[in-house]
């Protein structure tokens, strides 16, 4: 999700999600569908979302808890889904396997031992999106008419490049290097019940009297999904050495550093893979009965899972009218 430490540069504010009224939100979608996996295998009964062959399509049931929380506050929005992992991010992707093994370990030791809540824990922070997931939540989203977009790489970037060429109002993810990808506008905590976070990139530019370059430079030197942070800076730190010396390489030359793949790096957040081809239609007529068809009859997920999501969402359409842009 990029270096936390992002979040102390970032000029945030937390505002009703009754203000997104009207916009279009390119959601990276697998940031979006882990928050409701890891709750949804948390909280729900194993059987309601386990099919008689093993397979686990929680999920489905995510899905239709998350997308109604958009339709009745009448915001569209758009799917955005990872295509390849960049070479950079191989570290980070193989951290974070390691620390699912561990988990996985501690799992199995939790389940011998019979610490049912302790199970449900860690069963929560094992998920990964599988294959079927991937699939499975792709042929939802596709019969409630919601827009899929594959990205080329990183699905926050995408969403960044829609949102700064005006295609979507916004970016929604957790991810903070958001910012750093460019997006003027990235929602946050869409998946809470409450208040949303709004990370504003040009206030955040204002606050510190720098540039857009100047940020990226400063985010590098804390860390993000590419790379390691500079040791000894922070935020606060890393603005004041930007500023002192214009750019990343001044401040690592006066400190006597080298940060490997700078270039790169920069280049990644500058001009990121991303695409342009996509048919971005916002004409919202979702099938609920196809929906439910898929979900229930055809992954056998517990009617009273879902449900109540396919009636918030056939209510939300009908109230909100969400078609006004065809």
């Amino acid at each position: 999700m990029g270096n936390a430490a992002l979040r102390d540069l970032a000029a945030i504010e937390s505002v009703s999600i009754d203000t997104l009224a009207g916009d279009v939100v390119a959601i990276d979608a697998h940031n979006w569908l882990y928050r409701y996996l890891t709750t949804v295998v948390r909280f729900t009964r194993d059987d309601a979302y386990t099919t008689p062959n093993g397979e686990e399509v929680a999920n489905l049931i995510g899905i239709c808890q998350g997308v109604p929380r958009f339709l009745e506050n009448d915001v569209t929005p758009v799917f955005v889904f990872d295509g390849a992992v960049t070479e950079l991010k191989d570290d980070e992707v193989a951290q974070r396997r390691e620390e699912r093994k561990k988990r996985e370990e501690q799992l199995e030791e939790a389940r011998e031992s019979g610490d049912a809540t302790e199970v449900a824990r860690l069963e929560s922070q094992t998920q990964r999106l599988t294959e079927t997931i991937q699939s499975t939540s792709r042929e939802l989203l596709q019969r409630l008419d919601l827009p899929v977009i594959e990205a080329p790489a990183e699905g926050e970037a995408q969403c960044a490049h829609m949102a700064s060429i005006g295609d979507v109002d916004a970016a929604g993810t957790e991810d903070y290097d958001a910012l750093l990808f460019g997006s003027p506008i990235t929602y946050r905590d869409l998946t809470s019940s409450g208040d949303v976070e709004r990370m504003d990139l040009q206030a955040t530019l204002d606050r510190h009297d720098i540039t857009y370059e100047q940020l990226v430079d400063a985010g590098i030197l804390c860390g993000t999904d590419f790379n390691e942070g500079v040791h000894g800076i922070g935020p606060k730190t890393a603005i004041t050495a930007i500023k002192e010396h214009d750019d990343l390489y001044g401040v690592l030359d006066d400190r006597g550093e080298t940060l490997p793949h700078a270039d790169r790096i920069r280049q990644l957040f500058f001009d990121p893979p991303v695409t342009d081809e996509y048919d971005l239609d916002l004409t919202v007529e979702p099938d609920v009965e196809a929906a439910r068809e898929l979900v229930v009859d055809g992954w056998g997920v517990a009617e009273d899972e879902v449900d109540r999501g396919f009636e918030r969402i056939r209510e939300a359409t009908q109230q909100t009218g969400l078609d006004r842009w065809s």
